[in-house]
């Protein structure tokens, strides 16, 4: 059954051969090919300023350049998001974006609108997959670091407002990869996206 997608591109570099680009442009291909609806956000194309109190989060208006990226999401069956790991984490202007869409009204309400007093979800019955490049090898930032930023952005985001489930994909030591590995990869993430998954 073809599947609503959204492809949330979160590298801030707008250079054409990163391989976040080439892993996003993959996924969307292979989900197009397959017959699912796929809309693209690319966050270093947006315009949008940081938010800077609890009253721009709570009440502030979502930014022109965002109000789409925002309908895109509360829309999607399933959400892809594609960034390099940085510090251990997503980079900021991935954080920011996420601040900004995922405001109370957008994908969460807050206390006294949900059961027992907790938080409701809106955007419960949606999907997503975070693929995540990065100079580390995969397992160590896994097992040794225990994946500590993707855990806070599934569990801390992605869950919070009712997604799920989560799935990851995560490739290490990138810089110095083989051609035919990078390729794999590439063509691991377009099967992927056949699959909606």
């Amino acid at each position: 059954m073809p599947r609503r997608i959204l492809v949330v591109l979160g590298h801030p570099d707008l250079n054409p051969r990163r391989l976040c680009r080439a892993l996003a442009d993959s996924y969307a291909e292979g989900a197009r090919s397959a017959g699912h609806e796929v809309r693209r956000v690319d966050i270093a194309r947006l315009d949008f300023p940081l938010l800077s109190s609890t009253e721009e989060f709570e009440h502030g208006m979502i930014p022109p350049d965002l109000k789409d990226a925002a309908e895109a999401i509360r829309r999607a069956d399933h959400i892809v998001f594609v960034f390099p790991l940085w510090l251990g984490t997503m980079p900021a202007l991935l954080k920011a974006f996420l601040e900004q869409v995922m405001r109370p009204g957008v994908a969460f309400a807050y206390p006294g609108a949900g059961k027992n007093g907790f938080a409701a979800t809106l955007l419960k019955g949606h999907s997503a997959r975070i693929i995540v490049t990065m100079g580390m090898p995969a397992p160590l930032y896994r097992f040794w670091y225990l994946g500590h930023g993707i855990a806070g952005m599934r569990r801390n985001i992605l869950n919070f407002v009712g997604i799920g489930p989560v799935r990851e994909s995560l490739f290490g030591m990138v810089e110095s990869v083989s051609d035919a590995r990078r390729r794999k990869w590439i063509a691991a993430v377009h099967a992927l996206g056949k699959r909606a998954r």
